[in-house]
């Protein structure tokens, strides 16, 4: 692993009125450790995945894309703080890495065009193609397939958007490859009951009162796709 741990300063969060601080679980979290080369946050949305997600980047020193903002009524100024207030445990000196997310993967890839229109090589580095001239599922697996060569930490929010089934299972088996091959972390963030299987990962639910460890068969996802397919006609109420 080259991120061994990161640890919550709860005691120095600057308020506990204002998301993320407001957060319990925030609070009654002191850390969590990274011992598999793969790590996946499950739980419901609003319960801080993306959240730390994005604060452990930002704590490694990883650049984090953003698209032009647009104005908002409200703006809260504690929203990208909650970096400042963890602390990031090496297993022996940093390394490189990236954040993905899907909602600013297309600020990239057109980013990414005004440079290859300057120096066609960059394209080289993922795929050879531009990333916009494909699906929006196709190039993010030619990103994904170029980018995880590096040795380095990959963080990556809700990954599944946009892709297919049969693509997410393209994903996991990406990332139970690079796994085996030993240069690459990945911390991931999903609902996908396809990449929650990862037979390399170590699961973190964010359902309780703390981060806990889980099991696959123990999350919600896992049990309400279950569910769902064993007795459909349950789930869906037919109007005649």
């Amino acid at each position: 692993m080259h991120l061994k741990s990161v640890k919550f300063h709860s005691e120095k969060y600057p308020t506990k009125e204002i998301y993320p601080f407001s957060l319990p679980i925030f609070h009654r979290t002191q850390s969590i450790n990274f011992d598999a080369p793969v790590t996946l946050f499950v739980g419901e949305n609003g319960t801080g995945k993306s959240t730390l997600l994005e604060a452990i980047a930002l704590a490694c020193g990883i650049h984090i894309w953003r698209y032009t903002e647009r104005s908002r009524p409200q703006h809260n100024p504690y929203e990208d703080q909650l970096c400042k207030h963890i602390a990031v445990e090496w297993q022996d000196s940093r390394v490189p890495g990236s954040f993905f997310s899907s909602k600013i993967f297309q600020y990239f890839a057109e980013m990414l065009d005004e440079w290859a229109a300057a120096d066609a090589g960059q394209l080289n580095y993922f795929g050879g193609k531009s990333l916009t001239t494909q699906s929006h599922g196709q190039s993010l697996m030619s990103f994904f397939r170029s980018r995880y060569q590096v040795k380095g930490i990959y963080l990556l929010d809700e990954p599944e958007t946009a892709l297919s089934p049969k693509s997410q299972l393209q994903l996991l088996s990406l990332l139970q490859e690079m796994a085996r091959m030993g240069h690459a972390q990945f911390i991931i963030a999903t609902h996908s009951p396809i990449l929650l299987a990862c037979s390399q990962a170590r699961l973190y639910s964010f359902d309780g009162f703390t981060v806990q460890a889980t099991t696959y068969e123990e999350t919600d996802h896992f049990r309400l796709y279950k569910e769902f397919l064993e007795s459909r006609d349950n789930f869906i109420k037919v109007k005649k």
